[in-house]
């Protein structure tokens, strides 16, 4: 296996130092929304599989990706899982405009320590384990939400099917600060393909301003995951910390890794459960107790930890079937008049069933998930 280092090449072992690694989920052991999901691509940007990593498309491109969860990994390198795209529809000529990437999203309030913007600004140092049969020259990048600068390194893939490691190291920023709260604040993307308005400069290995830079923002990619369906792509061990030495990857015991993804996506299945799943375990439950009067019946599920924000949530029945609940063993529409999402805060949702949803003295049940990413 091949080791490549990019910046800095001191290699230390900090396994002292606790969270260091800025990215939840890097070894990519955690999927709760499911393992595999074919046809990505035609403006799905979002988390996929995987936990807080995202697809992200611009310009529309007509190809599409099978996402995945996969057991294929660096040997001897502590991993159990990896993250695979594999080309499904190809798209061989990408437009000037268009891009493919991973993305990863930041909160601004887990960065404050980078004193990004300050004239003690941190340099940031990436490191990751990547397997593909397309080698070439790839782009890995950050974009400031906050205050649209960018910065953008090189990476070379040499041998093809081969798992290599790659350090790359970003200078700091002494530009712009980053908002202290929840919200965007940064981003960073493994960049698969681009068109020419974004690869048509060199990489832009100082932070700069993005606007009339964008040229810069991949410059040098001359691979295109989408060329032809036999592409394919994995990721793993990826790590990102202060500072100009990349360390040993920090593994996290599984349920602290759970907890850390729990805060974006939440769900009342069990987990390794994918959501839609015919199953009882894990349902909310109201009882209408009163016969004479099917008024409100009020489902309440607490999440296993406070959410980033607000969550968009969905309902399920114990059957699978989106926007349905079940009264007793009968499979109910939860339209406008029979269920709302009535009190949905970070730390419970509340589900009310409304009118005759409930019927008799039936137990209601419903399944949820939660997102609140970025």
């Amino acid at each position: 296996m091949a080791i490549t280092r990019i910046g800095n090449p001191a290699i230390a072992d900090q396994r002292g130092v606790n969270f260091r690694n800025i990215i939840i989920n890097g070894d990519m052991s955690i999927a709760q929304r499911g393992t595999s999901v074919t046809g990505v691509g035609n403006g799905d940007n979002s988390c996929q599989t995987v936990d807080r990593l995202s697809f992200y498309e611009e310009g529309g491109t007509s190809g599409e990706f099978t996402m995945s969860q996969e057991n294929d990994v660096p040997t001897g390198q502590g991993f159990a899982k990896s993250t695979k795209l594999d080309c499904t529809t190809a798209d061989a000529s990408l437009a000037a405009t268009e891009v493919i990437a991973l993305e990863y999203k930041f909160e601004g309030q887990m960065l404050q320590y980078l004193k990004k913007g300050t004239s003690n600004a941190e340099s940031l140092t990436l490191s990751f384990w990547v397997k593909t049969n397309k080698t070439g020259t790839y782009v890995a990048n950050f974009y400031d939400n906050d205050n649209n600068r960018h910065t953008s390194q090189n990476y070379t893939v040499s041998s093809a099917n081969t798992w290599e490691k790659k350090i790359i190291t970003f200078a700091p920023d002494t530009t712009g600060t980053l908002t202290n709260d929840n919200t965007l604040a940064l981003a960073m993307y493994f960049i698969l393909g681009a068109g020419t308005s974004y690869t048509s400069g060199s990489p832009a290995t100082s932070w700069e301003t993005f606007s009339g830079n964008a040229d810069n923002w991949c410059g040098g990619q001359n691979v295109n995951l989408l060329d032809n369906t036999s592409n394919e792509f994995y990721i793993t061990g990826v790590q990102l910390e202060a500072g100009e030495v990349a360390s040993d990857f920090e593994f996290l015991p599984v349920d602290i890794n759970l907890q850390r993804c729990e805060r974006y996506f939440s769900k009342s299945y069990s987990q390794g459960t994918n959501p839609g799943t015919n199953t009882w375990t894990g349902t909310m439950i109201a009882r209408n107790y009163d016969t004479s009067d099917r008024g409100e019946n009020p489902f309440l599920g607490s999440f296993k930890v406070n959410m980033r924000t607000v969550p968009t949530v969905t309902i399920y029945s114990k059957a699978g079937n989106s926007a349905k609940i079940v009264s007793g063993s009968t499979s109910v529409n939860a339209g406008s008049t029979e269920y709302s999402v009535s009190s949905t805060q970070v730390t419970r949702t509340q589900i009310t069933a409304i009118q005759a949803t409930i019927t008799g003295t039936h137990f209601g049940q419903a399944h949820y998930t939660a997102d609140a990413e970025l």
